[in-house]
């Protein structure tokens, strides 16, 4: 079997390829280090490629598949790790210029579920710096581009995985989303992005803002989502906010359709300013969700922008680690951060006791708004993605990433399950995504009805990579 062959295979056809002898673990992580070579150099999404690492667990993998013991349905599959995330003998720069350059000495949760189930993990994908906006560009590796318009962003702050998801520079690709950081690059480049109920995938360190931080998958298809969950979805003590009662199988009910599901439509909800194109193109998802037999309603949940809520929480995050480092390494910082930490010195402790107030009361309401509606769908994001080195489109009279993307951080703040469905494309080629969201620990349901439109109407990849720069798609 050819590499090119092995580079486009998801998860479930790589562990066919392994069971039947067809192709080994070597050679899928070969074909997906080709690809690394052949695409980062242009976008830029891994800043640690870990080829002696990856060949050595992928020869072990070999090894037991041959013996017929493989360690999990994961065993040999290509993988990789947010630079946020602590890997045993990696580097986590987390972005920083503040950062050490030295290895890790100890495994993350998804970094220690990952390496126990056999998986291979390549190495380190982009993100700003402590993953504080919603774009990937830093002071040290530079800009992730989109793969689809190499003089876009890609989204962030997971925008080096969405980039190698969309690439299939391996196969399966964790994120960290605190504000929409798997869902908005998600959307931006064309996959399937998913943030699970809070607590349900472990993070440890914990982010500064914990109380908002999801890690979860980026991929191709909703069953390699799943498949990731199956391993890194399980509790993990060192957590302080990790829960129990994950699903025993996070894809039980990916092949039971849309039947019955009542979802509520809210292409604005009720507050934001959305580009046309996308709210054609999510519009055009809600019809067709119709046609395959779910109940579809246009209507808002009836709340009032969260932004004050949630940037209260946000800046205070920056502040934090703006006061946690000395005044010389505070001017090596992103200027945008410590903007951000310097808005929260003005909020007082009052501030925060009506934020997070506000926050139970939002989270009450989109609870009770679910005891209606089996899942909520809006656009993943209000824009196209916009130029490289920005952190709001140009002339759009903006300030901050929440102001273009205030679908996200509503369902951080109310830690509930949601994802980003790849939908289509806006007339001049760019990726446009829906956000599907459930209740507390609804997972399964949202997967469930991501993978029932995404099976019959498959999204696109840009395998060629047939990268425009024409600056009319900006």
């Amino acid at each position: 079997m050819s590499d090119t062959d092995l580079g486009t295979m998801d998860a479930g056809q790589l562990r066919q390829c392994f069971e039947s002898g067809v192709a080994s673990p070597l050679e899928a992580t070969r074909a997906a280090l080709e690809r690394i070579d052949r695409f980062n150099g242009v976008v830029n999404a891994y800043v640690v490629i870990d080829r002696e690492g990856a060949e050595a667990a992928a020869k072990a993998s070999t090894r037991r598949w041959r013996e017929g013991r493989p360690l999990s349905h994961l065993d040999g599959v290509p993988v990789s790790l947010k630079d946020l995330t602590e890997s045993r003998g990696l580097p986590a720069r987390k972005g920083s210029l503040t950062e050490s350059a030295a290895p890790c000495e100890r495994d993350s949760p998804p970094a220690r579920m990952l390496r126990e189930a056999g998986a291979v993990i390549l190495g380190k994908t982009n993100t700003p710096e402590f993953g504080w906006k919603a774009i990937t560009d830093n002071r040290i590796f530079g800009a992730t581009a989109n793969p689809w318009h190499t003089g876009l962003t890609p989204g962030g702050s997971s925008g080096g995985a969405a980039v190698a998801a969309a690439l299939n520079m391996g196969v399966l690709h964790q994120g960290g989303d605190s504000g929409g950081s798997i869902r908005i690059p998600a959307s931006f480049c064309g996959v399937f992005g998913f943030k699970p109920t809070f607590g349900w995938v472990p993070e440890w360190p914990r982010s500064k803002e914990a109380s908002l931080s999801h890690l979860g998958p980026l991929t191709r298809t909703v069953p390699d989502a799943a498949r990731m969950l199956n391993v890194i979805g399980r509790y993990d003590y060192r957590d302080p906010y990790a829960l129990r009662g994950q699903p025993q199988d996070w894809g039980e009910e990916l092949g039971e359709g849309v039947e019955g599901m009542r979802i509520a439509f809210s292409p604005t909800l009720g507050y934001a300013r959305v580009e046309p194109e996308v709210i054609e193109c999510v519009r055009r998802a809600a019809r067709r969700l119709e046609e395959l037999g779910a109940e579809v309603e246009e209507v808002d949940p009836g709340f009032e922008s969260p932004i004050r809520i949630f940037n209260t929480l946000w800046f205070t995050a920056s502040l934090a680690v703006y006061r946690e480092h000395g005044e010389r390494q505070r001017r090596l910082l992103d200027p945008g951060l410590v903007a951000d930490a310097k808005r929260a010195e003005r909020l007082s402790a009052l501030d925060m006791f009506y934020a997070l107030k506000e926050r139970a009361s939002l989270t009450e309401r989109l609870e009770h708004f679910n005891q209606r509606y089996h899942l909520v769908m809006t656009p993943s994001v209000a824009v196209r993605p916009f130029p490289l080195n920005r952190d709001v489109p140009p002339d759009a009279g903006m300030r901050d990433w929440e102001e273009w993307a205030p679908f996200s951080y509503p369902f951080n703040l109310s830690q509930q399950p949601a994802a980003s469905v790849p939908c289509g494309f806006t007339p001049c080629g760019l990726p446009v995504g829906f956000q599907l969201a459930g209740g507390k620990h609804d997972d399964t349901r949202v997967l469930r009805v991501s993978n029932a439109y995404l099976t019959a109407f498959p999204p696109s990849f840009p395998d060629a990579l047939d990268l425009a720069k024409d600056d009319s798609a900006g």
